[in-house]
């Protein structure tokens, strides 16, 4: 899947949700174009940055999607009516990184290859990554990963921005044993790279607290029988379980965890939660939920608020709801501009020196790039009906 965006430098519209999928190669694409749309098409040239953006749209973690598209297109038409990127217009092409990583992996090398792509943005799960950059980095194409996700990323050319274990994990699990007084854990997660590395962070984390797991399990992409899984959480009695299943597979899961009786006598705490994931479950299976992002919809800041406003101006008041991972595509692209602009360079060198230490703001206010590693003010919350309630920074 592959669906080209162009958007003013200066001025007008993103194209309509309705045509955001569509192959604009096709013949029907073309007659839904307006005029404009196509002085575009036949305007791309040098002077344009053709941003990929690889999007999860199918699959477990596909229910992240829409919102993810919705808030690339929203920071492309910002950064174009300030004047692009070192004066080059953004065009940005949404790829699906979802379903079997061979599709993926074609839909990269035509991106490189047919599309010859300038840049490439994901927000897709970290096992796509893994594969991905091999062919960014075969090709000298910058490549920003914005998603929450398991840290120690250092390939030449691949900059990260998401939260990781240390900072979204750590304190929250301390904060569950100090007030909770949470010492049992079982630990649960979708069978990838992501969850593999960030349950052992978090092993050491519960060990930190003197507490104990007392089970742990990974789940294939896409299982929605938990009956299994729930009978094993149920005969270790932990105090709290640790939730690193993705998209729609945590939905089946917490919605099976409160219709079996758990949620009222065992805590969660989700690694990769935001609303869109809670509207899924239902307010009635979220007691005793929590959850520790860099993002929150509720966060109150004249950042949060702004970009909210200008995210509802953009796509209406029906638009898809806006979680921390959607939101990640956003900062991604400011990241984009502010690197760009301390380097004066779109060459792979320049930016990543520049990536690695700076500092830039988008919906989550200043974010500190060091070394390579992003720091955010970071928010625990509980879920409270179909809404995260903030408990407090961590």
């Amino acid at each position: 899947m592959r669906a080209t965006v162009n958007f003013p430098a200066h001025s007008g519209p993103a194209l309509p949700p309705s045509l955001l999928f569509r192959n604009l190669s096709s013949s029907a694409a073309d007659g839904a174009l307006s005029p404009s749309d196509h002085a575009f098409l036949r305007r791309r040239g040098a002077n344009k940055l053709r941003v990929g953006c690889f999007i999860c749209c199918s699959g477990s973690p596909g229910i992240w999607g829409p919102c993810a598209t919705n808030t690339a297109q929203l920071a492309v038409a910002e950064i174009n009516k300030r004047g692009g990127i070192l004066g080059r217009e953004i065009e940005l092409s949404i790829y699906d990184a979802g379903g079997p990583l061979d599709g993926v992996l074609s839909r990269a090398k035509q991106a490189v290859v047919d599309d010859e792509i300038d840049l490439v943005i994901g927000m897709h799960t970290s096992a796509v990554r893994v594969a991905l950059r091999k062919i960014t980095t075969a090709n000298r194409i910058p490549y920003i990963y914005t998603p929450v996700y398991e840290g120690g990323e250092l390939t030449p050319g691949v900059m990260a921005i998401g939260e990781t274990p240390r900072w979204q994990s750590r304190p929250s699990i301390h904060w569950l044993a100090d007030v909770k007084r949470a010492a049992r854990w079982y630990l649960i997660g979708s069978d990838y790279v992501w969850p593999w590395q960030s349950h052992r962070a978090v092993k050491r984390y519960i060990k930190e607290t003197g507490g104990s797991v007392v089970g742990e399990e990974f789940v294939p992409l896409g299982e929605d029988n938990h009956e299994p899984h729930l009978e094993r959480i149920r005969a270790a009695k932990p105090d709290v379980v640790l939730i690193s299943l993705i998209g729609t597979d945590s939905i089946t899961f917490n919605r099976a965890f409160g219709e079996c009786g758990l949620a009222a006598t065992t805590l969660r705490l989700a690694g990769a939660m935001d609303e869109t994931v809670l509207l899924g479950i239902g307010a009635d299976n979220s007691e005793n939920m929590f959850c520790a992002s860099g993002y929150f919809p509720g966060v109150g800041s004249r950042a949060n608020d702004d970009f909210q406003s200008r995210y509802h101006q953009m796509f209406g008041p029906n638009a898809a709801p806006i979680g921390s991972l959607g939101q990640s595509s956003y900062e991604g692209l400011r990241f984009l501009e502010a690197v760009a602009n301390k380097a004066g360079s779109l060459a792979m060198g320049p930016m990543l020196a520049a990536g690695r230490n700076i500092d830039y703001g988008g919906a989550r206010g200043p974010v500190v790039v060091r070394n390579g590693h992003a720091r955010m003010q970071m928010y625990l919350a509980e879920a409270d009906g179909l809404d995260f309630k903030l408990i407090k920074p961590v």
